[in-house]
């Protein structure tokens, strides 16, 4: 039978008809030395090995790894594996949704969470930020519809942390929640800053990727990092708010530096964090990347 089914569904004697992601792409030599195509298909459910014997020079110069392809094949097994005998690829079409009218989030790992528990978890910390300029800049923050749906698609990190779909909003969830637990043991934090810097601190991830066959990276993402990226759009928030929005200049700078600061002092002037809040965002940060990384790639794994 002909199969649009997800990778996980597959089954031997399946003929394939269907658009997927190209993550491996080699051409290898049979023992005659005739060329074919190894390749790893995937999507959202999971992968599966796939090989073009019949034209393959032909067929590999129709698409490159990382690309979205339409595969026409059947699944076979081999060695008590199964593999796609492909007969027919190419590259998917763009369409109003993505490759081939599928949308790209087909093809990439999405958070386990709810989105719509953490969109919610995500409003009631910032209605406990007090001070009235960062409220208004929260409150502006999350008024931005296109920034909001930026949070809720865009990875954590690419291979590290966090890195799919959404994991960006349940970090930045991870770290606020932290950071209230941290300002209930130690009144002398200023907790209103600490909290408006934890939810705003990862946000020029926002501007960083791409999304095809593997989470890429923008031109923007490549040259500046998200670092700048950020600082960039807090600016543009921070002046879309005028003179009265009681964002002081110390206010600012100050939110600033923390968000700068959240990576570690290095390339802070001196070295050295400007304040004890700068110094919770960092340690809290890399506490919810390190230990989400170890829970998905084993305690080896970076933060980053």
């Amino acid at each position: 039978m002909a199969s649009e089914a997800t990778i996980s569904a597959l089954r031997a004697g399946d003929e394939v008809h269907g658009v997927y992601a190209c993550v491996r792409k080699d051409r290898l030599k049979t023992r005659t030395g005739s060329p074919y195509l190894a390749l790893e298909l995937r999507d959202r459910t999971g992968s599966v090995p796939a090989r073009a014997f019949r034209d393959a020079d032909a067929l590999a110069g129709r698409f490159e790894r990382g690309d979205l392809v339409r595969v026409v094949g059947r699944v076979e097994r081999f060695r008590d594996d199964l593999v796609v005998e492909i007969t027919d690829i190419r590259r998917a079409e763009p369409g109003p949704d993505g490759a081939d009218g599928v949308a790209v989030e087909s093809f990439l790992p999405v958070a386990y969470r709810d989105m719509d528990e953490l969109d919610g978890f995500l409003e009631h910390l910032a209605s406990e930020v007090y001070d009235p300029g960062y409220r208004r800049l929260l409150e502006s923050l999350l008024a931005d519809a296109g920034l909001r749906a930026a949070l809720r698609r865009t990875p954590a990190t690419r291979t590290g942390h966090h890195a799919y779909l959404g994991g960006l909003l349940e970090h930045t969830v991870a770290v606020a929640t932290l950071t209230r637990e941290l300002c209930d043991l130690h009144r002398r934090l200023n907790s209103d800053l600490l909290l408006t810097a934890a939810i705003v601190h990862d946000l020029g991830r926002t501007r960083e990727f791409t999304y095809g066959a593997e989470i890429g990276l923008t031109e923007a993402g490549r040259l500046l990092g998200h670092l700048t990226l950020g600082q960039q759009l807090l600016a543009d928030h921070i002046a879309a708010l005028g003179a009265g929005a009681e964002l002081d200049e110390s206010r600012r700078l100050a939110l600033l530096h923390c968000v700068l600061a959240h990576h570690g002092p290095a390339s802070l002037p001196g070295g050295r964090f400007a304040s004890p809040e700068a110094l919770a965002l960092y340690r809290l940060n890399a506490l919810d990347a390190g230990v989400k990384g170890a829970l998905e790639h084993g305690l080896g794994a970076s933060a980053d």
